[in-house]
């Protein structure tokens, strides 16, 4: 994970919400979605782009962990 950053900014999308940061080596945005007790991240240039590919990534998350028998949020998430 990287270290936080005072140009990060939040993107919420149904009730999750992800830190957004601009990765200058691809040109692209990059998000992680906050409060999961694993990684999911998505990449895309624009807030639409964003806010797809947020859902995407984490209705894959989330299904890997029902499949699993996982609970995707982390405890102390609220």
């Amino acid at each position: 994970m990287q270290p936080e950053c005072d140009d990060s900014i939040l993107l919420e999308v149904e009730g999750h919400k992800a830190r957004i940061d601009y990765d200058a080596n691809i040109g692209m945005f990059r998000g992680e979605i906050l409060g999961l007790n694993g990684g999911a991240d998505f990449y895309g240039k624009t807030t639409d782009e964003l806010r797809v590919e947020l859902k995407n990534s984490l209705d894959v998350f989330l299904d890997i962990c029902e499949e699993k028998g996982i609970n995707p949020y982390r405890e102390s998430y609220s």
